[in-house]
């Protein structure tokens, strides 16, 4: 099984955000929340340091607009 954490572009000193491409030690994937699947729809996976996914996440529940 993979590790979400690593399944992004990976370089010698961390990971990429497929959003921004900056280098990070970490990335993340909103997959599932209440009314938001993202598991049973066929995509690209995408993911997003936390920049990049907290505003995302204010996108997503309509906090901010895109």
């Amino acid at each position: 099984m993979s590790d979400p954490e690593t399944e992004s572009t990976e370089d010698p000193s961390g990971l990429r955000c497929d959003f921004c491409g900056q280098i990070v030690p970490r990335v993340r994937r909103v997959a599932l929340d209440d009314d938001y699947d993202r598991l049973r729809v066929r995509h690209v996976e995408r993911y997003a340091c936390a920049g990049c996914s907290d505003k995302k996440e204010r996108q997503r529940v309509g906090l901010e607009r895109s």
